[in-house]
Parts: C-alpha cells; structure tokens; sequence
C-alpha cells in the first residue's frame, strides 16, 4: 500500500507540474472539478444528467484548459521540451485526447445510423424516430458508457506498457482528480485576478 501511494503521489505531482503551469487552466480545472463532484453525485439518482454534466461541462472545461491555454513551448521549471512530455505522459496525451473526443463528439450520430445501437436500446416509436427527450437521454447512456470504457482501455493498456500497479494507480488517480483539483486549485483565481498568468511551480507535491 505504501508503493501505491507513493506511485500516486508521484503521478499527481508529474502531472500538475509538467501540464497546469496556466493559472487560466488551473481555474477551468478548479471549475471542472466541482462540475464533476456535482456529477460523482448524480450517477446514482440520475446517470444520465451525470454524464451530459460530466462530459459538456466537466470534460469541455478541463480539456480547454489544456489545448488552449497551456503553454506548448520549451518547459524551463523542468527542463523538459512539449514533446518529450506528451511522450512520457502516463495517461491521456493530447493526441490520444483528440481521438477520444472525436470518438465523443461523433458518438450521438450512431443513433440516426441505428437508434436501438444494436438492440442496446428499445426501437424507437411507431414512426421510427426518437423525440428530443429520448434522443438526448440515449445520448448521455452512450457517453456514459464512453467515459467507463476510457478509463478501462487506458488502465488496461497501461497494465501492458508499463504494469498493473502503474494502471490501477493512474485509475485511481483519475477518479480522485476532482477532489484533488479543488484542493490543489481553489486559490488559483485569486491569483488569475492579481494578473498571475503562469504559476512560478515553487511549491512541490
């Protein structure tokens, strides 16, 4: 337990000093973290409204941060290029992050293909077609499932690139992210509004 713990340690420290140097993205972090608390706490009274929340606010906010505004240059705090970082990066890298969320955004349009999505779900009405309601409730089911099966590919991925403990940790990780991000990043738009764009990172994990 103590080898898990330090791995984890390890995996959040990397994580927020090589990607959250943008107090902008740090803030669109802290935003998406308590998005994702308020999701955590509907999966299981309304999982659908816990992923439209999830994926439209939590994930869109996070994941601005980091293409947008998140500096891409030459990393001088950990003397480390764009490049080697996004090759080192234990879980989702910016372009293992661009197929997944084209694999989200495009992830509705297999209901106008099949709207049972392969006898998952009842046909639709007599008609043939889904209301608005339907339609967007199936939609949150297809991402739900989206999210789980993400974060089961990575850490059983992980389990072959590096090793079992190395996954489960980055699992672990993720899902305590946002309580995490709020302790980690609650001050940050205090310092956004003293016009702090970039954390100086001199504080360690």
């Amino acid at each position: 337990m103590r080898a898990f713990l330090e791995a984890l340690r390890l995996q959040r420290w990397d994580d927020h000093r090589y990607y959250h140097h943008s107090r902008i993205n740090q803030t669109l972090h802290l935003v998406s973290a308590l998005s994702f608390l308020y999701a955590y706490a509907m999966l299981f009274t309304d999982p659908v409204k816990a992923a439209l929340v999830g994926w439209l606010v939590s994930m869109m906010t996070r994941q601005v941060g980091h293409f947008f505004f998140e500096p891409k240059g030459y990393d001088e705090v950990n003397d480390a290029s764009h490049e080697y970082k996004e090759e080192v990066k234990v879980g989702y890298n910016l372009q293992r992050k661009i197929v997944l969320l084209a694999i989200w955004a495009l992830s509705p349009a297999v209901l106008f293909i099949d709207s049972t999505l392969l006898g998952v779900f009842p046909a639709a009405g007599a008609d043939g077609s889904l209301g608005n309601a339907e339609f967007v409730r199936r939609t949150g089911l297809i991402w739900l499932g989206l999210g789980a099966g993400g974060l089961l590919f990575r850490t059983v991925h992980l389990f072959f690139l590096r090793d079992v403990q190395t996954g489960l940790v980055w699992l672990t990780k993720i899902l305590t992210d946002p309580f995490h991000d709020v302790k980690l990043y609650h001050r940050a738009p205090l310092y956004l509004l003293r016009g702090q764009l970039i954390d100086p990172m001199r504080s360690h994990s």
